[in-house]
């Protein structure tokens, strides 16, 4: 048997059992096990390429997803594949918190969230070795525990975390609804306008590594999206711009302002011409607003640096 696949035969591993909701008709096998383990579609997908899924007794693997299964079906997921790891990462900062949350400061260049166990270097690795008690929180729970939002990986600023799954619910609903303020800090290569909109329609038109395009309004995955800006600073070609997003988008910064022809700093996605004028994409999430509360962000050591130089 392969090191990374479970004692399927061992009563003592931990595990998700259940039958799905077939009410309707044969349920796609990643789907099924998607629900039967409160994950996503996609984390359903390597539960079965790393064989952690029985379906009636025998161990399936990832040429199965496209199977069908009825509420007569028998689904075992094993879970250890999918527990997230206290990994204590130097002095996570807390910046707030409250009934069932707390908002702390991403760094640039971290993950949120881990994509495979073996993963440790991670916001949320460093968040339930401080806080215990969110593991498990939120519908996909596992690797994605109290994940809430998300910030690209070398953005850096304001992340609320869930601890328990009322708050979790609540949060996200906010999100869903747009009912959540989020401010944003970003450096361009420019000179926008002292203030204005972008209202584009956008679609992920490349999948790992993700890449995000402005599309018509009758591209088959088209996304309404909408940002307003304006400039606190212009300091020779580079200007400090102040973000609203009204909308949660992937790379939607990031694309809107490329697309607009002020693209951000250091952006080796989307920053043709900038990509070399900073360490990383200078967007920094600098506050979250909801319900009442206002969660603040400094900009951190490398941001600050660059837009020093340009004074």
């Amino acid at each position: 048997m392969c090191a990374d696949r479970p004692d399927l035969s061992s009563e003592s591993k931990s595990c998700f059992t259940g039958r799905v909701d077939a009410s309707c008709g044969p349920v796609r096998l990643d789907a099924a096990v998607a629900q039967v383990a409160g994950v996503s579609a996609n984390r359903a997908r390597k539960l079965l390429a790393k064989g952690w899924v029985t379906l009636n007794g025998r161990a399936l693997k990832a040429s199965d997803k496209g199977k069908t299964v009825t509420a007569a079906d028998q689904i075992i997921v094993h879970a250890d594949f999918d527990r997230v790891m206290p990994c204590p990462q130097g002095e996570l900062e807390e910046l707030a918190c409250g009934s069932g949350w707390v908002a702390v400061a991403k760094p640039a260049g971290v993950a949120v969230h881990p994509l495979d166990a073996g993963e440790t270097q991670t916001l949320l690795n460093a968040a339930v070795a401080r806080y215990p008690q969110m593991v498990g929180v939120g519908r996909e729970g596992a690797l994605r525990s109290g994940v809430v939002h998300r910030l690209d990986v070398d953005t850096s600023g304001v992340m609320v975390l869930a601890l328990d799954n009322d708050a979790w619910d609540r949060l996200r609903e906010m999100f869903a609804k747009h009912q959540v303020s989020k401010t944003y800090h970003a450096l361009v290569w420019g000179t926008p306008s002292d203030e204005g909109r972008a209202d584009l329609h956008l679609a992920v038109t490349r999948h790992r590594p993700a890449k995000v395009s402005v599309v018509g309004a009758d591209h088959p995955e088209a996304r309404e999206t909408g940002l307003s800006w304006r400039v606190v600073e212009q300091r020779g070609d580079v200007a400090l711009i102040e973000v609203v997003l009204e909308t949660g988008f992937l790379h939607q910064i990031r694309v809107a302002c490329a697309h607009l022809g002020f693209p951000v700093l250091g952006d080796r996605l989307y920053g043709a011409g900038v990509r070399d004028l900073a360490p990383r994409h200078m967007l920094h999430a600098a506050r979250l607003e909801w319900d009442g509360q206002c969660v603040v962000c400094s900009a951190p050591n490398d941001f600050e640096a660059v837009w020093d130089a340009r004074a």
